[in-house]
């Protein structure tokens, strides 16, 4: 019987030390987390995805949209551009890149996030803004500035904190997150005393301090800037841009499929991502955002974006648990505009 026991208390051991070390090696630290970041943005610029920790079958959308390996970034970004924050969750076995990227000689705007498993690279998510693209009302007009008010000089004069958030001064992940939704749940309810933040919030869309009145109707909006403005005040100090101002006439009916993939408990950050859905009727298009949440004494301090505005027929945002398209009723998203008159 005391064999028996002995026996039966080794194989114990035996499993036990299996499990530690598969827990050790499945485990990345932020340090990991780092490198296989690094690794990966290289690959990006080298156009080389053999020389990144890819698993096999590594899934990758660029604004919602599927990309074979190869294409897309690993085409396009020649570099890294001036404007360059990453951060990590070692809980989440995320992490991702916000600011700039070079195609040739042209700018954009990333939020590039990463998951690693088993210090393997096994999802890569872009939101990428570029001075061309669409905006809330539409294409970019000729001789006129962007019309997703792309601005990398003010983001570069003006950018996310650098920081380590001494340890007493940290909010724990759970409350990181749910001072994040307090800001989607004040958007839905058009009520701004729901979201906890510091009166003034700074607000940077797609490079741009966010205009007057943001959620106000286009007419009672300020215009986004011409060019760069000049290195000065940061978005916070603004008093014209506040994160939560004109909330009451927001033309939004709901903010869906709502992610916080990343908390980075150090930097007292976090990655939120969701939907705006319009007014029923309404001919604005849906925005697809990436936001970067700041949070100091409980509090929002500033947001800066990475976003979208996808054709009504894409699917968004395209990731678990919201594969393919959220749910729309019919009327949400208003249709294509037909051609004009003697037009293909």
């Amino acid at each position: 019987m005391t064999r028996y026991v002995c026996l039966v208390l080794l194989l114990m051991m035996v499993l036990a030390g299996t499990r530690t070390a598969n827990a050790q090696a499945q485990t990345c630290d932020r340090a990991c987390l780092r490198i296989a970041l690094d690794q990966y943005l290289a690959a990006i610029v080298k156009h080389d995805p053999s020389s990144a920790p890819l698993v096999l079958g590594y899934r990758h959308t660029e604004n919602a949209l599927n990309k074979k390996l190869g294409e897309g970034v690993w085409k396009s970004v020649t570099g890294l551009g001036k404007m360059q924050r990453k951060y990590f969750d070692p809980v989440s076995g995320q992490a991702a890149y916000y600011g700039l990227v070079d195609e040739g000689s042209n700018p954009a705007l990333v939020t590039a996030r990463i998951r690693v498993e088993n210090m393997k690279i096994t999802e890569g998510e872009w939101y990428i803004a570029r001075a061309d693209d669409p905006g809330l009302n539409g294409p970019r007009q000729p001789g006129r500035p962007p019309a997703n008010l792309f601005n990398p000089e003010y983001l570069t004069a003006n950018p996310p904190p650098e920081r380590v958030v001494p340890r007493d001064k940290r909010e724990s992940r759970d409350t990181l997150a749910r001072i994040v939704n307090s800001y989607f749940d004040a958007i839905t309810s058009h009520d701004t005393a729901v979201a906890m933040t510091h009166q003034g919030c700074g607000r940077v869309e797609n490079g741009s301090p966010a205009p007057a009145g943001r959620f106000l109707p286009a007419a009672g909006r300020g215009s986004a800037p011409a060019g760069a403005p000049a290195a000065g005040a940061p978005p916070a100090a603004n008093a014209n841009n506040d994160c939560v101002s004109g909330l009451a006439n927001f033309n939004l009916s709901m903010v869906v499929a709502r992610r916080i993939p990343l908390v980075d408990e150090e930097a007292q950050a976090a990655l939120g991502m969701a939907v705006f859905i319009r007014r029923p009727g309404s001919p604005t298009p849906r925005n697809v955002f990436s936001e970067w949440f700041f949070i100091d004494e409980g509090k929002i301090r500033t947001i800066y974006t990475a976003m979208f505005y996808p054709s009504p027929e894409l699917a968004v945002p395209n990731w678990p648990p919201y594969d393919g398209n959220w749910p729309l009723p019919a009327g949400i998203v208003p249709a294509p505009a037909p051609p004009r008159t003697g037009q293909p």
